[in-house]
């Protein structure tokens, strides 16, 4: 399939909230440098939002060592402007974590799961932790170096967890080809028949690697499931904080199989958010948007949260059946 990694447009049927970035440094009581990459659900009647924090000097556009990210945590009644606590929730550091960050929230059975990426002195690794107060998280599991970007479906499947993923076979690829896997467990803890759902040769709008988004959301049509995919143009020169950022991430749209959702029904042919405004094209990283949650509305509006040029955190609206018909009627899965 022919990848494009020229100018990339948003879908006309998304709709930038007026008031992004709804969550930045500022908001938050204790100085981060950075604020983005939530996860986001509803839970007991409210909206409730994860985030990663790094720490640093944004004047000086440097960061503090990577083991000063951690977690903070934010609620809202309305989605958009948000109540942050005065304290990280959740973080990781001993002799062998160096940090937890890049959060994602799904509720199953009344009960709050969070995924999380883990860096360790021997690789990276994607955890899960329950809570029921999001004071107190009982790990539950910890993968192999090296997997993370892992998302829980809201429910089982026949009879068993099933989650998304994105592994890091460098080794035996040769190079950054990274793409989205399934996975299931009977306990939250011991994982296995991995399938692969979508190569980076899928994406037409990718050419380096793919990886889950939100957690899936449930239609009578599919799972509808975000994905961040990437490109890679060599012309990039120093973009942001660093010396040089070559790497371009954008948000797609695909349907799943309710009942074998290895199986894709459909893919957006194009992106579903592309990097365009101010606040996607400026910061630690350029052109970067990296989707982590989706909450399906009672009037069919999702809500579609993703972090932006590794600095903010922002929000995005479309209708519920626009979406499918965009992975069902413009895919390039036919």
């Amino acid at each position: 399939m022919e990848t494009r990694i020229g100018k990339l447009q948003t879908c006309s049927v998304i709709k930038r909230h007026p008031q992004n970035p709804i969550l930045t440094r500022e908001h938050v009581p204790y100085h981060p440098a950075l604020v983005f990459n939530a996860g986001v659900t509803k839970y007991q009647n409210q909206y409730v939002m994860v985030f990663r924090n790094d720490y640093g000097d944004p004047v000086k556009q440097t960061l503090a060592p990577s083991h000063t990210t951690n977690i903070g945590i934010a609620f809202s009644s309305d989605g958009i402007h948000w109540d942050v606590k005065p304290e990280p929730i959740f973080h990781l550091k001993d002799e062998e974590f160096i940090r937890a960050y890049d959060p994602r929230l799904t509720v199953i059975d009344g009960r709050v799961y969070m995924c999380f990426a883990v860096d360790t002195r021997h690789g990276l690794r994607g955890g899960i932790a329950v809570t029921d107060d999001f004071e107190h998280f009982e790990i539950l599991s910890l993968t192999v170096p090296d997997n993370r970007n892992m998302v829980l479906f809201p429910e089982k499947i026949h009879g068993n967890y099933v989650r998304l993923e994105r592994p890091f076979p460098v080794y035996s690829r040769g190079r950054d080809r990274f793409d989205m896997w399934m996975s299931e467990s009977p306990d939250l803890k011991y994982w296995g028949n991995a399938q692969l759902v979508l190569g980076v040769e899928d994406v037409p709008y990718a050419n380096d690697k793919i990886g889950p988004g939100a957690p899936p959301i449930k239609t009578k049509y599919g799972w509808l499931t975000t994905i961040h995919a990437v490109d890679i143009d060599q012309s990039r020169g120093k973009n942001g904080w660093e010396d040089t950022w070559k790497k371009r991430y954008t948000a797609g749209i695909c349907l799943l199989d309710l009942n074998n959702p290895h199986k894709v029904l459909g893919l957006y042919k194009d992106p579903l958010i592309a990097p365009e405004a101010d606040y996607e094209l400026e910061g630690f990283r350029t052109n970067v948007i990296f989707p982590g949650g989706m909450i399906l509305e009672d009037d069919g509006e999702v809500k579609i949260y993703y972090g932006a040029s590794d600095t903010v955190e922002c929000v995005a609206t479309a209708d519920v059946d626009d979406l499918v018909k965009l992975c069902l009627e413009q895919s390039v899965m036919k």
